[in-house]
C-alpha cells in the first residue's frame, strides 16, 4: 500500500519516519520531495572498473550553488535530507518528471529498504546532447513510501546504512566477490 500525504505526515510527527531537515511543503499527495545536496562525485580515467577492486579514480566536488552535467555524463549526487525508515516501511526513489523531460535520468537503484537510514546517494545521467545545470537545494526526486505486509525478519543493516554525503559504490565488499 502506497502511503498518502496524511500518513507520511503522521509518521514524521510521531517520529517513526525521520526526515532531517523536514519542510512540510515537500509532502505531496503520495510522496515526499527530496532536494539536491551540495556534494557530487565524478568518475575519472578511462580504464576498466573492476568490481572486485572497487572504484578508485573519482573526484569529489562540493559546490555552493550549481553543477553542470555534460552530455552523456554520469555522476553521483546526494540529497539534502537524511532519512530513517521504520522497519515496516520501504520507499521507492523516483526522479521528477520535469527533470526527466530535460533528459536527466535520476536513480538510486530505485529502492530504499525498510530500516535504512542515511542520505540518499543518487545516480544522475544526462541523456541529452547539451549540458544540464542543476542547483543545490532544488527538488530533484521524490520518495514514494509503501507499507510492508508485516515487519521483516531482517531490516536493512547493509554497507550503506548511516551514509552521509555522496557514497560511491562499495561493491568490492560483496561476499561473493571475496
Amino acid at each position: 500500500m502506497i502511503l498518502s500525504d496524511r500518513t507520511i505526515k503522521e509518521l514524521i510527527d510521531k517520529g517513526d519516519l525521520v526526515v532531517d531537515p523536514f519542510d512540510e511543503s515537500q509532502v505531496q499527495c503520495s510522496s515526499l520531495d527530496l532536494r539536491l545536496g551540495d556534494e557530487f562525485v565524478r568518475f575519472k580515467g578511462s580504464g576498466t572498473i573492476d568490481v572486485r577492486e572497487g572504484v578508485k579514480d573519482i573526484e569529489k566536488e562540493v559546490v555552493s550553488e550549481c553543477i553542470e552535467i555534460g552530455p552523456k555524463e554520469f555522476l553521483l549526487a546526494t540529497t539534502v535530507e537524511y532519512i530513517k525508515l521504520p522497519p515496516h516501511i520501504t520507499a521507492f526513489v523516483e526522479g521528477r518528471s520535469s527533470l526527466g523531460r530535460l533528459g536527466l535520468f535520476i536513480e538510486n537503484a530505485g529502492w530504499v529498504d525498510a530500516g535504512f537510514e542515511g542520505q540518499i546517494t543518487l545516480e544522475l545521467y544526462n541523456a541529452n546532447s547539451v549540458p544540464i545545470r542543476l542547483y543545490v537545494g532544488m527538488r530533484v526526486c521524490q520518495l514514494v513510501f509503501a507499507k510492508l505486509d508485516r515487519t521483516p525478519e531482517k531490516v536493512y543493516s547493509g554497507k550503506y546504512r548511516g551514509q552521509r554525503g555522496v557514497t560511491p559504490s562499495k561493491i568490492e565488499m560483496d561476499r561473493e566477490l571475496k
